[in-house]
């Protein structure tokens, strides 16, 4: 084959993995949005999710019909993705919780630790044993989490249930990932969703029927509506839609590496979006760092470790 189709070749190659790099980026800024979109929403955590969770679904399930996607599971595992679901929904509930009663910096930079929890969560369901390394760089998240707290002491209950939120976002992960297998990815997500929005729905409609929440809590503003179809056509629909396409032209550690800067892009934007509400202390953001480094860390690691055992198997 002649020289240059050859550096043609490669030179197609490069640029669809740089745009696939771009969309991958594009979606993880999209999901550090979502902490502003959920500070800015007036509702509370609770109806913000069954909301959210609403049109993602219609969103989702109206792409799948369109693409011609049979959406059926079987019974026994449909069940296991309506549980699935609940706790997605429940890890969000949270998440926008911790943001009403703190900040998004605080917040993000706490469920930046959710990657070094999914390191303990896999060896319990994958019968493995933890390595060293997992344990070094969850004492250096705690270490950086406890920097945090002490910087921040007027938001230490927004640490507790960021961290909560991160935990039940690993639960989630480890579970999905033995879930994904068995159907389309899109399809188990729909499902998941739909799992998730009929509990806090039903959840939301016993608050109001047992008197615990008013009609006036779950109304929304002309804003709220704006800003929801946003969150949940966007910045979820599109976004999970994207992130799965992106996968087919990027290496599995380039994704979840490109995923840890969430919380760097959510910082960021709060820093600049929200104004002196989110601008922390120097040692809260020494603390940010330190997590984040321990995530980077973690992730380069695990990728030495696959590589290693390609290579001998």
């Amino acid at each position: 084959m002649p020289f240059w189709v050859l550096s043609a070749s490669d030179l197609l190659l490069s640029k669809r993995t740089y745009n696939a790099q771009l969309r991958l980026h594009f979606v993880v800024f999209l999901w550090g949005f979502t902490a502003i979109l959920g500070d800015i929403i007036s509702v509370d955590s609770i109806p913000l999710v069954t909301y959210r969770m609403l049109i993602a679904v219609i969103s989702i399930y109206a792409f799948l019909k369109f693409k011609g996607v049979n959406v059926a599971v079987s019974g026994p595992l449909r069940w296991k993705l309506y549980g699935a679901g609940m706790i997605i929904a429940l890890h969000w509930i949270t998440f926008f919780h911790a943001i009403k009663i703190s900040t998004v910096s605080v917040t993000l930079a706490c469920i930046g630790s959710g990657t070094l929890f999914v390191s303990i969560l896999e060896p319990l369901f994958f019968r493995r044993k933890i390595a060293l390394s997992e344990v070094l760089l969850g004492i250096a998240v705690a270490a950086g989490i406890f920097t945090i707290a002490n910087a921040e002491t007027s938001y230490i209950n927004g640490v507790i249930v960021a961290l909560i939120s991160a935990f039940l976002s690993a639960l989630f992960s480890v579970m999905n990932g033995m879930l994904v297998k068995k159907s389309n990815s899109a399809v188990i997500t729909v499902h998941e969703l739909f799992g998730g929005w009929l509990a806090i729905a039903l959840l939301m409609i016993a608050q109001l029927a047992f008197g615990e929440r008013s009609v006036e809590s779950i109304s929304l503003t002309a804003k709220d509506v704006g800003l929801l179809i946003v969150l949940g056509t966007i910045a979820t629909a599109y976004a999970f839609i994207e992130s799965v396409a992106v996968m087919k032209e990027l290496s599995p550690f380039t994704v979840v590496l490109t995923i840890n800067l969430e919380p760097v892009y959510g910082i960021l934007l709060a820093y600049f979006l929200l104004g002196d509400d989110e601008k922390m202390s120097p040692e809260f953001y020494f603390g940010a760092l330190i997590i984040l480094a321990s995530v980077l860390i973690n992730g380069y690691l695990k990728r030495k470790q696959r590589r290693r055992s390609q290579e001998t198997s």
